[in-house]
Formats: C-alpha cells, sequence, structure tokens
C-alpha cells in the first residue's frame, strides 16, 4: 500500500516550489519536489501549479501552501510588488482545488518558522523569534509553541517599523525598516555608492571599501535596535536567524549577539536557522505534516 503523503506548495515571487512526502516526513528523508515559472497572470500561476501538484500526488491527505504576502480573510494582502497577487482569492482556489482535503495557507516567514519549529532551531521553544533576512524583512512570533498570526494575518511585519528619522509610513507606500537593512535595500543603495548593480552578498565582502563599510555597519546597527526591541517585548527564550544574508552570518550574527546582552534584560538565545535553502518549501510541508496531526 503506498504511504499517505502531503503536499507543500511555496508561492514565491519568481517561482513556485512544490513537494510531496510521506505524513510522517522529516528532513532526512528524500522528497519529490518541482519548480515552475511565474509568467502569466497570477490565477495562471495557481492553475499551473495545481495542475502539476496533481500529477504528483493526486489525492494529498493534507495540503499546507507558503505565500507572499498576508492571508487575510478570502484573499492575499500586503503583496503589492507581484502583479495580481493583491487581492487574490488564494483559499477560494485551493477549495475548488481540494474540497474537504485540509489546506493550510501562511505567510512565506510564518511557514519558515514552522518548519525551524517542528525540525530546526526553534523545536521544543515555548516563545521565540524567526527573523528573515532576506530580499525583504519580516519576523514570525512564537508563543506557545505556535506561530502568532495577530488579528489580521500581519503579526510579526516588522519591515514595516517606523524610522525616527523619516516621517514616511506604510501609508505612503513604505517600508521604513525594510527600506534600510533588506537584500533589496542593500542592493540598491551599494549599487549607488559603487557605481554598478552589486547583490548584497557581495556588498558582505567587499571589506576594506569605506563607503561600503559604512552602509554595512550602519544596516547591522539598524538591525541589531529592531531585534533587541522585538525581545524586549516578546521575552523570547530564541531567536532565530533565517533567510538569504545568511550567507554574511560571520558578520551579522555577531553584531545582533554584541547588543543582546546589553540592551535586553533576560538576553535569548541567539542562533542561525537550521533551513536556508527551501526553508519557505519546508515550511508549507510543516503546515501539512501538522494538519494530520503528526507530532
Amino acid at each position: 500500500m503506498t504511504a499517505a503523503q502531503v503536499l507543500g506548495i511555496d508561492f514565491g515571487g519568481t517561482k513556485v516550489a512544490l513537494a510531496t512526502a510521506d505524513e510522517g516526513w522529516s528532513p532526512a528523508v528524500s522528497s519529490t519536489r518541482l519548480r515552475i515559472p511565474t509568467s502569466g497572470s497570477a490565477e495562471e500561476v495557481v492553475r499551473r501549479s495545481l495542475e502539476a501538484a496533481q500529477g504528483m500526488v493526486a489525492a494529498p491527505v493534507a495540503v499546507g501552501v507558503s505565500t507572499f504576502g498576508v492571508v487575510r480573510g478570502e484573499r492575499i494582502r500586503l503583496a503589492p510588488n507581484v502583479p495580481g497577487w493583491e487581492g487574490l482569492e488564494l483559499p477560494r482556489l485551493m477549495k475548488d482545488a481540494y474540497g474537504d482535503t485540509p489546506v493550510v495557507i501562511d505567510n512565506d516567514v510564518n511557514a519558515a518558522a514552522a518548519a525551524e519549529l517542528r525540525w530546526g532551531a526553534l523545536r521544543g521553544v515555548d516563545v521565540g523569534i524567526y527573523i528573515n533576512l532576506g530580499t525583504g524583512l519580516a519576523a514570525a512570533l512564537v508563543v506557545d509553541g505556535r506561530v502568532v498570526r495577530g488579528a489580521h494575518g500581519a503579526a510579526g511585519e516588522i519591515g514595516y517599523l517606523l524610522d525616527p528619522t523619516r516621517d514616511t509610513s506604510f501609508a505612503d507606500g513604505h517600508a521604513p525598516l525594510e527600506e534600510l537593512v533588506s537584500g533589496s535595500a542593500l542592493a540598491s543603495q551599494g549599487s549607488a555608492l559603487v557605481g554598478r548593480p552589486v547583490a548584497a552578498a557581495e556588498l558582505f565582502t567587499m571589506v576594506g571599501d569605506p563607503r561600503v563599510d559604512a552602509l554595512i555597519d550602519e544596516a547591522l546597527r539598524t538591525l541589531a535596535q529592531a531585534v533587541a526591541n522585538l525581545c524586549i517585548t516578546l521575552d523570547p527564550a530564541r531567536v532565530v536567524i533565517g533567510g538569504g544574508m545568511m550567507g554574511a552570518a560571520e558578520r551579522i550574527l555577531p553584531r545582533i549577539a554584541a547588543l543582546l546582552p546589553r540592551a535586553v534584560p533576560f538576553p535569548p538565545q541567539l542562533a542561525p536557522a537550521t533551513f536556508i535553502d527551501d526553508a519557505p518549501l519546508l515550511g508549507a510541508l510543516a503546515l501539512a505534516v501538522e494538519a494530520v496531526g503528526v507530532r
């Protein structure tokens, strides 16, 4: 008899990743994976993804979905940068495809945190924080061993935290903190400094250029302060840092670690994420595994 399988779908800005696994799956066991591009309308991308998923597993026992933006009610919100996704009725489309099969949808950072809770650096943690340093910037807040989604599904959207030196905010179309310390922000600012396109990862290797050193130093100072403020607010036992920028962990983590004991009355443990590549996809699988009650 074929083992019951769960399905994970990660809708990203440039690709969709899909994976199937046995319902008792762990990262030590391989899974089938598939990637498709996100060209076309949002609904077309979802349709092609679901067709591909049907070819991988016809009747999953549960489906976990990771998406950028947040799910509020029956629509995707806070997804202005990908045409067609703001307001997309993703829950309805999934319901149409899978009927009564359990489908759990969450944003990509919360999903990554779910993977860390089940198999990674947040395993066994009652109160914790997962921070994703990637193209964007966001966090997942963990209380009672579960990710807190918030009243509107937008808990942890720290990219919108205010910058006291600038009078810009969400209502103005800005994400003030994200515009200072995310990968896209550093790439944009760094490219302007050096006069050619550079990625954030390259900036961290350009040690000795005083302009780049100053940019990185200010970004890490701002990031460390934001993390400390989160810790003062939530009092976590552990803070886990993940995302694509963690290729520069040897520069990022020490700056945060140096500030926490000075700023936070009860400093948490600080740890790198277990999962960097495919973290939201693994998180989608974690959501599906949780939906079938596997402990």
